[in-house]
């Protein structure tokens, strides 16, 4: 056999190999991620406000959020919609980078000063925005 054809065939050989350990790989990977359950969110004793981004809005009405000023005020967004959200208010510095689906962020709404602050989706921000008003 030419030098040239056992080359050609050993390449070959080699190629399948690897693709077969793709397929294979690919295969374990969505078995695994179809038979354990997602962790879903522990969010049942909240105590604070929860907003939950679903359908392109905040708690369906994207509600206006009421704290009071030096007194912070636990805040836990939810994603619970089949695409990323985040939940941003840039005049108090919050910002809960990209939430995949059922993914949770808590922070606090803190200020020393009374005011209106805008918060929104930065994915979706002509549906998903509305008010913080500390008073």
């Amino acid at each position: 056999m030419p030098l040239y054809k056992a080359h050609s065939s050993l390449l070959n050989n080699i190629i399948a190999i690897i693709a077969i350990s793709f397929v294979t790989v690919g295969t374990v990977w969505a078995v695994g991620n179809f038979m354990v359950p997602h962790k879903q969110s522990n969010l049942k004793s909240l105590k604070g406000t929860l907003l939950i981004a679903q359908d392109n809005a905040f708690n369906k009405t994207n509600p206006d959020i009421f704290a009071k000023v030096n007194t912070p005020e636990k805040l836990t967004i939810l994603n619970n919609d089949l695409v990323r959200h985040d939940f941003i208010v840039d005049k108090l510095n919050i910002n809960t980078a990209y939430l995949s689906p059922e993914q949770d962020f808590t922070t606090a709404i803190a200020s020393q000063k009374a005011g209106e602050f805008e918060y929104y989706c930065s994915l979706h921000p002509a549906s998903m925005r509305g008010k913080i008003i500390i008073k």
